[in-house]
């Protein structure tokens, strides 16, 4: 009945050509227009996974209750100084626009750490920092009563008076008179020139993480535009431009964290959407070339994709509201899949066509022919993909729901507006049959050989199968991030520390001493390396420390608070002290040998050099020497007088980060190991939630949704072969045809995970749609193939059918092929596993099925003659 509805349909399509081809213009162009007025995309990642799930139930309940901040601002400096100037100035900068940056913070600097920051240390620590700035004495009550270029200039005199009296050595000068070679050659050589008093007084390198801080900023976000931090972005790097961080400070700012991450994400796939998916279009129309030889039934065909792709669009908008980026895509996928019921129907017109004359008698029979196949091939697809919408994987479900459409309309689009096409621009009979009669040799020597073939391909698949078990799944999001935009460089330099990688574990505890009980048993675990709560701001031994620091502020007090200053010099008082040090630094040095010495005579002669410079160059000077100083000397003031750190002593800011108003606290664990590692973070989480079943946070969160996209799968390829099973029962009637059908798929799923474990490739968040792709077009091929089995069709490989399944399966891999050369590395992933699949259940249909099928049960004298399929399949 289906086979007789479907050529009356083609029939009064090519009747009626001209109102069939104006309707479906006048569809596309509907369409087109509501799908352009209604496109969007959501870009809310959170939204792909449902929210239903109990971790990530408990996710948003952490997100509600200690939002993410969403961008994390690094600032970098070439010194500890310049980077807390630097990082001040933006963090005040930023928390002036309130309507852009609801909060900001500064988790690691900002007042309260330059006050408290010498608390954070051990009592020995503390009172050897004491001692050293005790006996810095001298030097600081020079420059604390004289900031200035001069000051700086005397406190070298007497460094160089103190080696001449014999009371230090010149080597001891080694250190100052090396960073002094460095800040002086900069200066005169025109390149921007920085000075750390903290590394002189340290006396040696400081390391790379005290040169640099955060502000933690919490953005207003768009989702309604592609990147919906695109404003607070540019926000933050238009403050940076308009403080001048790099000229005044030599401070680079770089973001990242998810806002930024996933905007540089988007602004990718933009860049290549737009490419890949003209590129796919070209491809398929070269192959359509190939596999056609006819502009008439090309343009046939391409107008049915056109129209099926714009009802698609509209479709899909209209059931799911906007497009996420899975469902996104279904435009490449439609171009792939689409098209395979218009090639099957043309290829079956040419073949036709070569037996009969008349176009109208050639339509009718490639109808009859190819319309129960075509129609239970759409059937079956459409059935494959619409068994996902129960999965909790909402960004798979919705391209289930869109896929599932599309196939349905792809096919009624191939049995009107192809045939109404080909009707009204009537292309030329064909001159030869269509097939590759090539490969008649080949299809002899498979039938021939048909049970070695058959034995040895599932014993070779079965051997096979222990590699599943290596089968890895990239659960990382980051990893599908185009890794040169500036967030994911930012991004992986920090995920080099455990401290700064962001893949932590969470616990929501009722209170904080119940957060520093849980504290303390992951602190236990060998897969956490630290763990911190609201009282690890609250150091220990407070009385001892601050005893020590007062002691050593009263020894200085008159040291860092000289009654009197001196005023600001002129520049001649400038050039007087310059040419001074100089003089002293020579010597100093006098006819003694040694690097030390060479160091004192070479930074004697670049400061001759200073004087001798004009005004702007010692301006330079004082512009890398003095800063710094003014900002260590009021550090110095403040951190030697700081005050007992209580709960209620510490900002609000960063109280507000760890408890809340109502006393739930916040745990935060850290993994031991490389976080970028997927194994490190994958045995970090679950040993957290072994210790801690309500555990949340990010490491936890991929953790969590890769076990959830995975179960997801699981289960709905589960429900997509039982219902494809079915369905196929029903139709075939025969269940050892519905096993001729579903074999060939199976086994060409089991070898193209075991490609991916030889090849290297883990599953990830985008390229595992491949797998109910594989269910789609599969189970299509193998149903082309079984339907003109059962007609007591012969010679398969070399027929017309294997002509159609080929190009078709190219026009997949041009679709796909586009998706593999993009730039976004989640759709290149994509692209690639999409083609590998393609490729096994190509070859699984035309090389496999047809030697598993045998000989027909009832053999057609000719194979290309209609068959009564009714009497077939009894």
């Amino acid at each position: 009945m289906i086979n007789s509805v479907i050529v009356r349909i083609v029939d009064t399509c090519a009747n009626y050509r001209w109102t069939t081809i104006i309707a479906g213009t006048l569809l596309m162009l509907g369409a087109g227009a509501f799908a352009a007025a209604k496109f969007s995309i959501n870009t809310d990642v959170e939204g792909l996974i449902s929210q239903d799930l109990p971790w990530h139930q408990r996710q948003l309940k952490m997100s509600e209750a200690f939002p993410q901040n969403g961008i994390s601002v690094v600032v970098k400096a070439p010194t500890t100084e310049n980077a807390e100037l630097a990082t001040n100035a933006l963090a005040e900068r930023l928390a002036k626009q309130r309507d852009l940056f609801p909060l900001v913070g500064q988790p690691d600097s900002g007042e309260f750490f330059e006050r408290n920051g010498l608390l954070f240390g051990s009592p020995a620590e503390v009172r050897k920092s004491a001692e050293g700035l005790t006996n810095a004495q001298p030097l600081i009550a020079t420059l604390a009563g004289d900031p200035s270029l001069r000051g700086v200039m005397k406190a070298l005199s007497f460094g160089a008076e103190g080696v001449r009296g014999g009371g230090i050595k010149l080597d001891q000068l080694a250190w100052p008179l090396s960073l002094a070679d460095q800040t002086l050659s900069d200066v005169l050589a025109g390149r921007p020139a920085t000075f750390s008093w903290q590394e002189l007084l340290q006396g040696h390198k400081l390391p790379a993480d005290q040169l640099r801080h955060f502000i933690e900023v919490q953005p207003t976000l768009d989702f309604s535009q592609l990147q919906p931090g695109h404003r607070a972005t540019e926000g933050i790097r238009r403050a940076a431009s308009d403080l001048a961080l790099k000229d005044k400070f030599g401070a680079t700012v770089e973001l990242t964290g998810q806002v930024p991450m996933n905007d540089d994400q988007f602004s990718v796939i933009r860049q290549s959407a737009v490419r890949d998916t003209l590129t796919a279009v070209l491809g398929v129309l070269i192959v359509l070339w190939l596999a056609l030889r006819s502009l008439k039934i090309i343009a046939a065909v391409f107008f049915s994709l056109m129209v099926g792709l714009a009802a698609t669009a509209a479709v899909g908008l209209a059931l799911v509201g906007s497009f996420n980026l899975i469902s996104i895509a279904f435009f490449v996928l439609f171009v792939g899949l689409g098209v395979d019921f218009g090639i099957q129907f043309s290829v079956r017109y040419r073949s036709e066509r070569h037996q009969h004359q008349g176009l109208r008698e050639a339509l009718r029979w490639a109808a009859r022919k190819a319309g129960d196949p075509l129609a239970l091939a759409a059937a079956a697809t459409a059935v494959g993909f619409l068994s996902f919408l129960p999965t909790s994987y909402r960004g798979l479900s919705e391209l289930g729901l869109i896929a599932g459409c599309g196939m349905l309309i792809a096919f009624l689009c191939s049995i009107t507006l192809v045939p109404a096409m080909l009707a009204l621009l009537d292309p030329p009979g064909e001159a030869a049959a269509v097939g590759f009669r090539r490969l008649a040799p080949l299809d002899d020597l498979l039938q021939r050989h048909r049970v070695a073939i058959i034995a040895g391909t599932i014993l070779v698949v079965l051997a096979g199968t222990p590699l599943l078990w290596h089968l890895r799944f990239d659960f990382n999001p980051v990893d599908l991030q185009p890794p040169n935009s500036p967030s994911v460089v930012t991004y992986r330099q920090l995920q080099s520390d455990p401290q700064t990688s962001g893949n932590d574990a969470e616990v929501l505890t009722p209170s904080l001493e119940q957060a520093d009980a849980t504290a303390r048993r992951l602190a236990a675990l060998p897969e956490v390396s630290r763990v911190l709560t609201l009282s690890n701001f609250i150091s220990a031994d407070q009385d001892q420390k601050i005893a020590a620091l007062k002691a050593a502020s009263r020894r200085l007090g008159g040291a860092l608070n000289p009654q009197r200053q001196q005023p600001a010099p002129s520049d001649q008082d400038n050039v007087a002290a310059i040419q001074r040090a100089a003089e002293d630094l020579a010597q100093a040095a006098g006819h003694a040998t040694g690097a030390s010495a060479d160091s004192a005579r070479h930074v004697s002669d670049l400061l001759k050099r200073l004087a001798a410079a004009d005004a702007g160059v010692r301006a330079k000077a004082e512009a890398a020497l003095v800063p710094p100083l003014t900002y260590d000397l009021d550090w110095l003031r403040k951190s030697l007088a700081p005050t007992p750190v209580t709960i209620q002593t510490l900002p609000p800011n960063l109280v507000r980060d760890w408890v809340l108003p109502d006393g739930r606290a916040r745990v935060q664990a850290l993994p031991k190991g490389d976080p970028g590692d997927i194994n490190v973070l994958q045995n970090f989480a679950t040993a957290v939630l072994r210790a801690e079943p309500t555990a949340t946070g990010a490491a936890v969160s991929y953790y969590e949704s890769g076990r959830a996209i995975t179960t997801a799968f699981i289960e709905a390829a589960i429900l997509a072969l039982a219902a494809i099973a079915i369905l196929l029962f029903i139709a075939l009637r025969r269940a050892t045809d519905v096993l001729l059908t579903l074999v060939p798929l199976l086994l060409a799923g089991a070898v193209t995970l075991q490609i991916c474990v030889l090849d290297g490739i883990a599953l990830n968040f985008a390229n595992i749609i491949a797998l109910p792709l594989l269910l789609g077009v599969g189970v299509a091929f193998k149903i082309y193939y079984i339907m003109a089995w059962r007609a007591g069709k012969t010679g398969l490989l070399e027929s017309a059918l294997t002509r159609a399944v080929v190009f078709s399966a190219m026009t997949n891999a041009m679709a796909f092929g586009s998706m593999w050369a993009s730039n976004y590395p989640g759709m290149s992933s994509m692209g690639k596993l999409m083609a590998l699949a393609l490729l096994c259940t190509m070859a699984a249909a035309v090389l496999f099925q047809p030697v598993l099928m045998g000989r027909p049960r009832q053999v057609q004298k000719h194979s290309d003659e209609a068959p009564d399929l009714r009497e077939a399949a009894e």
